[in-house]
């Protein structure tokens, strides 16, 4: 169910649309709020989008497919299962660099797809947290991580690096190289 591509418009759309879901909650924006914040009026706004929930599907649907589509290829590589979770946190880090607004309806708001579209993300999700989990267990198996949990080891990595967003956007300026580097050794190699 790839997503087609979206016009210049829509695009626009959608990142006006993000910004106001994270700062307001999906279920407090209306189409006229969407509307009023590109400085339009709300019938130009519907000769591009149908519906609120179309945008949350452009916005959701797209960073779960790209999510899932890097982390397949990640998993398929000939890389040491470190140098693969430490492209996933990677992954994560240019995401939420590039869209964090975006982020906060994925993880706040995916619960509001139609439903031919949230169980495509649900099952967009749960590949992608067995692909993961099947990293993090072969790199144990292999001796590269140590021997702890896996369970708690896919919790520490995925519960950081999925709620980025809530963070970073609360840095001005912050460099993200320097989230890049110490953030993959924090998760890596830990604090001591």
């Amino acid at each position: 169910m790839l997503q087609p591509k979206t016009s210049e418009r829509k695009s626009a759309i959608v990142s006006i649309s993000a910004h106001l879901f994270k700062e307001k909650g999906y279920s407090a924006v209306t189409m006229r709020d969407i509307a009023q914040a590109m400085d339009i009026k709300a019938a130009s706004l519907y000769n591009h989008i149908k519906s609120k929930q179309e945008i949350l599907v452009l916005m959701i649907i797209s960073i779960a497919e790209e999510y899932t589509a890097t982390i397949r290829s990640i998993a398929g590589s000939q890389e040491t299962s470190v140098e693969k979770i430490e492209k996933v946190i990677q992954l994560h880090i240019d995401i939420t660099v590039s869209n964090p607004d975006a982020l906060a309806s994925l993880n706040n708001d995916w619960m509001h797809l139609p439903k031919p579209e949230l169980q495509y993300f649900l099952q967009m999700r749960e590949e992608y947290e067995n692909i993961f989990r099947s990293i993090v267990k072969q790199g144990i198996a292999a001796g590269e991580i140590k021997n702890y949990n896996a369970e708690v080891i896919i919790f520490s990595i995925l519960s950081t690096i999925r709620t980025l967003y809530l963070w970073y956007g609360k840095k001005d300026n912050f460099n993200a190289n320097v989230l890049k580097t110490n953030l993959k050794k924090i998760l890596l190699e830990g604090i001591i």
